[in-house]
């Protein structure tokens, strides 16, 4: 099984026409139908349901293709790699990021690297928190910028900001009476309908941050993503709960800082400890220590979730 079969079996997974498969692939249709065979036969398993028009990935095929794709990136990364220290600073550099702040983050970091490093490219990919780590650990990126907290002990990483943690509401709703620089006392948000991310740590730290008071969340959904935080939230679903992002202007929807008791997210960009940091991601983290010197941080003695 090596990477070119690889490659044909994704294209033809994703067409499901052996026909069509061949055409983008620039070949004839035999030798394709003839190399998926072997490869089924060299892992002992069906990948394909063969009807008369079209084929049906089986759950074995499901698989290889989930795990094809990824050794397809991590070999074009490596490839970026080589090329990288035979040319000096060059190559792609694979970050992850979660939503909120993150991204903003990130581009003032990219367009920064960019001028010094022109020949340097760049490839983003946004999930949460866990998403992005998991990606980390499959060496499928060089960095990651989280939300805290992270695995120090398997990771290495700095402060890079923070903001608070806000509620996020239709214009409709009670509570967005008011001015959305009004601040919102955890206490208002008992007995409403919330909207938390999806992060296991992140559920517990909300449940304790309202038994602070003396009560319980009444959480009906979660969601890794921002944009469907706000999406929910102005539909009125109920109130999201997440860091005060304003990502652009949008239309019916109120956000007020939570207090009493407040809390803060910080973000951090990590990397593994081991291997080390290729010479690229090394001189991008150099200057992200660099600009983000000084950088407005979660305020001295702040609470963080």
């Amino acid at each position: 099984m090596d990477l070119r079969t690889l490659h044909y079996f994704v294209t033809v997974a994703q067409e499901l026409n052996i026909t069509r498969a061949a055409e983008k692939l620039n070949m004839s249709q035999p030798p394709l139908s003839s190399q998926m065979r072997r490869l089924e036969e060299e892992l002992g398993v069906t990948l394909f349901y063969r009807g008369k028009r079209r084929l049906q990935l089986t759950e074995e095929g499901y698989l290889l293709l989930r795990r094809a794709k990824q050794l397809l990136e991590l070999a074009d990364k490596t490839r970026a790699e080589l090329e990288e220290h035979g040319s000096g600073l060059s190559g792609i550099l694979y970050l992850g990021l979660v939503e909120g702040q993150a991204p903003y983050l990130a581009a003032g970091w990219t367009t920064e690297f960019s001028r010094r490093y022109p020949r340097v490219t760049y490839s983003l990919w946004n999930g949460s928190s866990d998403e992005v780590l998991l990606r980390l650990d499959q060496g499928l990126a060089d960095l990651a910028l989280i939300a805290a907290p992270y695995d120090a002990e398997h990771l290495a990483g700095i402060p890079v900001g923070g903001e608070p943690w806000a509620a996020v509401m239709s214009r409709s709703h009670p509570l967005a009476s008011g001015s959305s620089d009004a601040p919102l006392p955890l206490s208002d948000l008992v007995g409403e309908r919330l909207i938390v991310p999806a992060r296991k740590s992140r559920v517990a730290s909300m449940v304790a941050w309202f038994g602070e008071i003396g009560t319980e969340p009444d959480i009906i959904c979660q969601t890794s993503h921002y944009v469907d935080a706000l999406a929910l939230a102005q539909a009125g679903m109920g109130v999201s709960i997440f860091p005060r992002t304003v990502p652009y202007p949008q239309e019916g929807v109120c956000v007020r800082t939570i207090v009493q008791p407040a809390r803060w997210v910080e973000y951090c960009l990590v990397w593994n400890k081991s291997p080390p940091l290729s010479p690229l991601a090394a001189a991008f983290v150099a200057m992200v220590k660099e600009r983000t010197a000084g950088t407005s941080m979660p305020p001295a003695g702040s609470v963080l979730l």
